[in-house]
């Protein structure tokens, strides 16, 4: 009995520690979206409010070798109980040892340089309830091995667990239709969501260029869909993981005020499906212009062509797009900024406006503004489905 209350005083001792050194802070915020046409399928609701909470809790050693960082997310949303979620963005230990660097646990990894879409970044699944932007994304198990050398670092990794993709739900905005259906999923893999993914990645940085190479062989991140009816009689799309193997390359080089960017992928069904053998790439330019009004503000140009040769899917809605946009950094101490652009189709001629700005309100508030508008979508384009789905978006967050 008394081992056991020196082991429980031990361990409280040890949390309290932890607990005291440790940095505490994260983000609550509210988040609206008002649409400006009437819903165009049957079930869909209007305009919608959310609230989300993503704390974060990260310790250091006192050596600084190891650290350990805690970030849960949750969303509630009025309308779209499949936008109600909660995630662990991340929960991962890191050990720093000479040249190598572990990580264990779950995580969020970035690849990529491109504005409009990355196509190399593949290690985590979409968090599509998030935003339509594919910028979001949820929590990956891995184990995570880096070898830094003076030739670049080198990155292992092996995906015990897959993640499938969110969906929005019937009564959803921004959704596809018919609307997909979750409920019932099917895997290439016999093992299904257990399949143990493996990535490798070399980057490096050789005067202005900044280069990545990697490669994937796994559960696609992005899966195909299947047409079927579900439980209460409504046609559905249920998705259809198949196993695959990617080839990346990014790239972006710096030149005064130039960046010249590129991500291209090659993909193979290991399987051999049909559906998942093809090359994309999207690649451009950006020019910035520094102080120009004000001898503060930035405005910088940004031009890409976005290519995939499978055509019009309904995995990718670019096979052959460009994008023009405009960045405003005003430098200020609000942190002001605003990314204005439109992604056209040169095939289709369907046209994807975008508005993403934010600014600081004061020290712990801050305000994100989006716009999106859907003009000329033909009806064998994926993004048809969002043709009156044109809206407004206000998030405001406190940061702690």
């Amino acid at each position: 009995m008394f081992n056991r209350l020196k082991c429980v005083l031990f361990f409280y001792l040890i949390t309290v520690q932890l607990i005291y050194a440790a940095e505490w802070s994260g983000q609550l915020g509210i988040e609206s979206r008002i649409f400006t046409e009437t819903a165009a399928f049957s079930g869909q609701k209007g305009n919608s409010s959310s609230v989300f909470f993503q704390p974060e809790f990260y310790y250091e050693s006192e050596t600084g070798k190891d650290s350990f960082t805690f970030v849960p997310f949750m969303r509630l949303d009025q309308t779209d109980n499949q936008r109600s979620h909660a995630d662990i963005r991340e929960l991962t230990w890191v050990k720093v040892q000479d040249d190598l660097e572990w990580r264990v646990g779950i995580r969020k990894v970035f690849w990529g340089v491109t504005e409009a879409q990355h196509l190399v970044d593949i290690i985590n699944q979409t968090d599509t309830v998030e935003n339509p932007d594919g910028e979001d994304k949820l929590g990956q198990p891995m184990v995570n091995l880096s070898y830094i050398t003076d030739i670049g670092t080198f990155d292992a990794f092996i995906l015990p667990y897959f993640r499938e993709r969110t969906f929005v739900g019937k009564k959803g905005r921004l959704r596809s239709q018919p609307y997909v259906d979750t409920t019932t999923t099917f895997y290439e893999s016999v093992d299904k969501e257990k399949h143990i993914d493996y990535a490798l990645r070399w980057a490096h940085s050789i005067d202005e260029w900044d280069i990545g190479l990697s490669y994937f062989n796994g559960t696609s991140r992005t899966p195909r869909f299947i047409v079927g009816i579900n439980s209460s009689g409504d046609t559905v799309f249920n998705p259809y993981y198949d196993l695959i193997e990617q080839i990346g390359l990014d790239v972006q080089a710096t030149f005064n005020n130039w960046l010249w960017k590129l991500e291209a992928i090659h993909l193979d069904g290991i399987g051999g499906s049909g559906a998942s053998n093809f090359t994309a790439l999207t690649g451009g330019l950006e020019y910035t212009f520094y102080s120009v009004i004000g001898e503060a503000t930035d405005i910088g140009l940004v031009i890409e062509y976005l290519y995939d040769d499978r055509g019009v899917t309904i995995a990718s809605p670019f096979q052959n797009d460009v994008m023009f946009g405009m960045r405003f950094n005003l430098n200020d101490e609000q942190s002001s900024e605003a990314l204005v652009g439109i992604i056209k189709d040169i095939e289709l001629d369907s046209t994807l406006y975008f508005i993403e700005a934010s600014r600081r309100l004061s020290e712990n508030f801050k305000i994100v503004i989006e716009a999106r508008q859907y003009i000329s979508i033909p009806v064998n384009d994926i993004l048809y489905a969002y043709l009156k789905d044109d809206y407004i978006q206000v998030e405001l967050s406190y940061y702690f």
